[in-house]
């Protein structure tokens, strides 16, 4: 005849989670100690005035330089932001550079906008950004457009 042992205390069917808080506490120490290693970004000084209306048409020069999805670049000058017309274009962003800085430097006050293709790769726009200011031309806006 078998006789079964008795237990004062009947079985734990309980997980034993203090290892997993144990990993658990690790993984937070090393992503806090990672974490501002890789934010990185680019130092930008964003304007400290009021948004102003546009001027009025042909109270300025309006420079709309255009970005296309190879590279190139196009631009129309007149006396309102015009992105359906074509005044001269550039294959590169040297001559565009040398085009735009002559424009500017013939009326300095002459206003800048960029707009560029939503296929434009981020680095042809920004590398003709840094072509302008290479250029001396300091007043500069982007144009977007409502989806």
């Amino acid at each position: 005849m078998l006789v079964r042992p008795t237990h004062k205390h009947g079985l734990k069917a309980e997980m034993n989670v203090v290892p997993y808080i144990d990993v658990m506490l690790v993984l937070l120490v090393i992503f806090m100690v990672t974490a501002p290693m890789l934010v990185q970004g680019v130092q930008i000084e964003l304007p400290k005035v009021a948004a102003e209306a546009l001027p009025a048409p042909g109270e300025q020069r309006i420079v709309t330089l255009s970005v296309k999805d190879d590279g190139s670049f196009y631009w129309n000058l007149g006396s309102e932001v015009d992105i359906e017309s074509q005044t001269d274009s550039a294959p590169s962003k040297e001559a565009m550079r040398e085009k735009i800085a002559a424009i500017v430097a013939a009326n300095p006050q002459t206003q800048v906008y960029v707009r560029a293709d939503q296929h434009a790769d981020y680095a042809s726009v920004v590398a003709g950004i840094a072509e302008l200011q290479r250029g001396g031309i300091s007043r500069l806006g982007l144009i977007t457009e409502a989806p």
